[in-house]
């Protein structure tokens, strides 16, 4: 053989050894990942092959399955009161993938769990077909409608609660408004698709989930953190005593003096006490700025702040992080007693402060599934209850809560009040965008509930003004969230 030819056969043998080893390579490495890939359409057409598993809210479904016809799919989702659950079930679509708790519990929603493994063996040798599980939610129906009722009342309003059982963790509602129905779009039509695209490029956002994956500075419910790290810290021993900050306060290393709408003869070297009940923003600055930033981040921190997620034992909740800043200067520091500076944080983040304060300074992990489900309806896991952290001393958080509960019957928050209920409340109003000015600030409130059995809910409202056809001087969390986490409390508290 002449060395062209024999360079030739070389070449030639390495190319079929190079096939043969990528064809081996795709065999038993990559195999299982291709198997899985959501861009395979095969896993998408095994996917929705059969109905899915339900979606369980006070008992009942909120999610179905419809069989359609002329498509690689034979079944497609279908929702009950698509916009009020949207924020909790998320979507399965045949065309734009799946969110939320449709993507995290796709297995036991299609039967297709390790865990269902016999129940699926024996199915096949009935000849029954592939039958799915269930995931029950934690959610209260009547909290979910009097939430989400409450945002879309305020015409235009974007926004978002939620409501949490301090003493389990459980979250009773998760609202985000404007919202969306997910069988709009739940086929692989072009209308379908259509639809989708238009809710991509709606300004108001209706996709986002705003109660967990979007962050605002929390403005003065932020506060109730400052005075329970102040409280903590020995910064502050008496509720009732009189303070040294000035009204207006002069904010550290600048020119600046920030005041309160309550005025400087009621704010001035108030109580802790006082300055909960009309908000008093030179206490709180005062409070934050003698505490400094690395006690008051440690608070924060113990309340859940600057965490990746929040998610139960079954990864059901994540939750976009809430931010308390390092390296602040002074002024930086001080702007962030009362919920201002570069602080953010999620109204998931804010209901958990407020529920670890009612809970007496205990703050629980939030979880939204009770339980998962076999075909029969027996349980395969149920969720318990889980302890994050002992956030601040449960005398620390009595104090708190005598503030909140003397500011909701004497203070910003009366609009949250309930006969017979004990409520504690703090309002917030934020500011934000560089020309405060201009730009029109958020509406927050935050507070709970308490029966005399025990029986306890946590609320946090968080209202974007921004298309609503309201003043300025209007935009307030008292004015605006008091009466949604009223109907919330009440809902809860008075079945």
């Amino acid at each position: 053989m002449n060395r062209p030819i024999r360079a030739v056969a070389i070449f030639c043998g390495l190319l079929i050894l190079s096939l043969l080893l990528r064809a081996n390579w795709l065999q038993s490495v990559q195999a299982p990942q291709l198997a899985t890939d959501q861009k395979n359409r095969r896993v998408q057409i095994e996917q929705f092959a059969a109905p899915r598993g339900n979606i369980i809210v006070g008992g009942q479904p909120v999610t179905g399955s419809k069989e359609v016809q002329g498509t690689d799919f034979k079944y497609k989702r279908t929702y009950v009161n698509g916009p009020l659950y949207a924020p909790v079930t998320g979507y399965a679509s045949q065309a734009q993938g799946m969110t939320l708790l449709e993507k995290t519990f796709d297995g036991i929603l299609t039967g297709k769990d390790e865990r269902l493994a016999f129940q699926q063996f024996a199915d096949v040798v009935t000849g029954e077909g592939r039958r799915a599980g269930s995931v029950v939610t934690t959610i209260e129906p009547k909290a979910q409608k009097a939430a989400y009722q409450g945002l879309t009342d305020l015409e235009g309003a974007r926004g978002a609660v939620v409501a949490l059982d301090p003493r389990t963790g459980k979250v009773l509602a998760l609202v985000s408004a404007p919202s969306f129905d997910p069988s709009e779009f739940a086929g692989g039509t072009l209308d379908e698709s259509d639809r989708f695209v238009a809710l991509t490029k709606d300004k108001r956002k209706p996709l986002a989930n705003r109660a967990l994956r979007e962050t605002y500075p929390p403005g003065s419910t932020f506060k109730i953190l400052t005075a329970a790290a102040a409280l903590e810290h020995g910064v502050v021993n008496d509720i009732d005593a009189a303070t040294d900050a000035d009204s207006p306060y002069p904010l550290p290393q600048s020119q600046n003096k920030i005041g309160s709408e309550a005025g400087n003869a009621v704010c001035g070297k108030a109580s802790l006490k006082t300055a909960m009940q009309h908000s008093c923003n030179n206490v709180f600055l005062d409070a934050a700025a003698e505490l400094g930033p690395e006690k008051l981040r440690e608070t924060a921190e113990k309340f859940g702040f600057n965490e990746d997620v929040y998610s139960s034992a079954f990864g059901d909740l994540l939750a976009t992080k809430s931010l308390y800043p390092e390296n602040l200067d002074k002024p930086g520091t001080a702007l962030t007693g009362m919920g201002q500076g570069s602080l953010t944080s999620t109204p998931m983040q804010m209901a958990m402060v407020t529920a670890a304060l009612a809970n007496d300074g205990k703050l629980m992990q939030p979880y939204i599934i009770d339980e998962i489900r076999d075909p029969d309806l027996s349980v395969l896991q149920k969720t318990q209850p889980v302890e994050m952290s002992q956030a601040v001393s449960a005398s620390t958080a009595q104090k708190v809560q005598q503030m909140m509960e003397f500011t909701a019957a004497k203070g910003s928050a009366q609009r949250a009040q309930i006969d017979g209920i004990t409520v504690g409340g703090k309002t917030g109003t934020a500011q934000r965008g560089v020309d405060v000015a201009k730009e029109v600030p958020y509406g927050w409130f935050v507070s709970y509930g308490k029966k005399q059995d025990g029986t306890s809910v946590a609320v946090a409202v968080f209202i974007d003004p921004t298309d609503m056809h309201i003043s300025r001087k209007d935009i307030s969390g008292g004015r605006l969230g008091a009466p949604i986490a009223r109907s919330v409390m009440q809902a809860i508290l008075q079945q």
